[in-house]
């Protein structure tokens, strides 16, 4: 068994043990093949079907797959003094599964599939932690167009909910942890969401999507009363790469303060008791290169900023909200979390949990090698692993007698999907690692079967 699979996922809770082994199986299948459906990652038809039957269990819930890592990932969280929790919803799109029942339109009513809601712990050096929590729902049908009714309705009756239950979430599985800082992008700027009763150690850090939201301020709305406010700093930020751009460096200017934030006219809930203030930063970039969108920041949170330095992090913590999106990205592109198809809309949220473990495995590879760079690969590698590894792309150099650093066997991993390794190329991205990882999985195959099974010598066949 693969010894983070173990480590991270013994001691599920399915009330069977051999429902336990069975999904530490199916991870560890996937987790070499990442890419492979059900039938392709085992050797038998018994597996395989045992497979199914475990996706088919009731008794195997998405929150009892998860527990185990959950668990892990709390104990991770506590060897930071901060860490922070990033929370996006992705679409699933399984338009082209016809035969799968119980599924929901997405952005229209031609696209059917679920809506994936997770929490992505982090460190505040930028290492992903693992999954807090995932929701998936559908929408029905018959709700379509219901959005032209959402200010009719209140919050607990929305999607918007997903945000508010994020929070609680965090408290409940990080009670114990002294901060945490809860980061979302523009979809959660609720005023719910701020006024809602919150725990001390938790901290919001959201971007903004209403400018003109109402404020105590002679200029009345929030985005015109930080454009107006004098410049604090001028920065270089790394601005990381999206699946439309590039990782490439800005110089932003900075401006920061705090207001008080009106209730919006049309609000349905309960007015706070104390008036609502929060930081408010933006970072805009005032001169970017030629056709290339410029980047403009408007940030509220519920942190204070009292010098630069505070800014610098809260913006780099900012940052670290892209982390999310590559776990989504990784779990479409990289696990083929919408080409499988299982029947239901129950076993697809079984899978995307177990998937979404695999998923986040990948990406704490690549950024634990950021952080610790020097670090044995020994750590996630076995010695099979990284032997065939340097063989395959260090042919003309001898053998080490130690195991490389998990930055070297990373970039020789990049380096089988297609990275090219040289000075002026960086760092290799999460698509390059995942192509290199299915390749060294079947090196791997190859080299174990010339080891265990080596073919007959010429007196076996009869040859000279």
């Amino acid at each position: 068994m693969t010894s983070w699979v173990t480590h991270e996922l013994l001691g599920a809770e399915f009330h069977d043990l051999r429902r336990t082994e069975r999904l530490l199986r199916i991870v560890e299948r996937f987790a070499e093949r990442p890419e492979a459906s059900i039938p392709q990652i085992f050797d038998s038809q018994a597996e395989t079907q045992a497979a199914y039957r475990f996706f088919d269990n009731s008794a195997v819930t998405v929150d009892a797959i998860l527990q185990p890592h959950r668990v892990r990932t709390a104990q991770r969280a506590a060897e930071h003094p901060l860490v922070l929790v990033a929370q996006d919803t992705t679409e699933i799109n399984l338009t082209t599964h016809d035969d799968t029942a119980g599924l929901g339109y997405l952005s229209d009513a031609q696209s059917h599939g679920l809506l994936l809601h997770n929490l992505l712990c982090i460190s505040p050096e930028g290492v992903p932690l693992g999954v807090l929590d995932q929701q998936a729902w559908v929408r029905p049908i018959a709700e379509l167009g219901k959005r032209r009714t959402c200010n009719q309705r209140l919050t607990q009756d929305k999607e918007s909910q997903r945000w508010l239950d994020g929070l609680a979430t965090v408290e409940h599985h990080l009670a114990d942890h002294p901060h945490v800082v809860l980061v979302s992008d523009r979809e959660s700027d609720l005023y719910d969401l701020f006024v809602a009763p919150r725990a001390a150690n938790v901290d919001l850090l959201v971007r903004v999507r209403d400018r003109k939201r109402r404020v105590e301020h002679p200029d009345k709305h929030l985005g015109a009363a930080v454009a107006n406010s004098p410049a604090k700093v001028e920065i270089t930020l790394e601005i990381p790469r999206a699946d439309d751009r590039p990782r490439r460096t800005a110089t932003l200017t900075l401006r920061w303060l705090t207001l008080t934030i009106c209730r919006p006219a049309n609000h349905l809930g309960m007015a706070p008791t104390t008036p609502l203030q929060l930081t408010v930063l933006e970072a805009r970039e005032e001169h970017p290169p030629a056709r290339v969108e410029p980047v403009a920041w408007l940030l509220a949170t519920t942190l204070t900023i009292a010098s630069v330095d505070d800014a610098l992090r809260i913006l780099r913590w900012y940052t670290f909200r892209w982390l999310i999106e590559r776990l989504h990205f990784v779990l479409k592109s990289g696990c083929g979390a919408e080409r499988h198809q299982l029947g239901t809309e129950e076993r697809c949220e079984r899978l995307l949990a177990t998937l979404t473990i695999v998923a986040w495995h990948v990406l704490q590879l690549m950024y634990e090698a950021r952080r610790e760079p020097e670090a044995s690969c020994a750590r996630v590698l076995t010695t099979d692993e990284w032997q065939v590894l340097h063989w395959q792309t260090q042919r003309r150099k001898s053998m080490p007698q130690t195991p490389p650093s998990i930055r070297t066997a990373l970039r020789q991993v990049a380096q089988l999907g297609g990275f090219l390794a040289r000075k002026r190329d960086g760092e290799p991205g999460v698509r390059t690692i995942w192509r290199g990882f299915r390749r060294l999985h079947d090196l791997v195959i190859g080299y174990r079967l010339a080891r265990d099974h080596p073919l007959g010598s010429c007196e076996d066949c009869g040859e000279e």
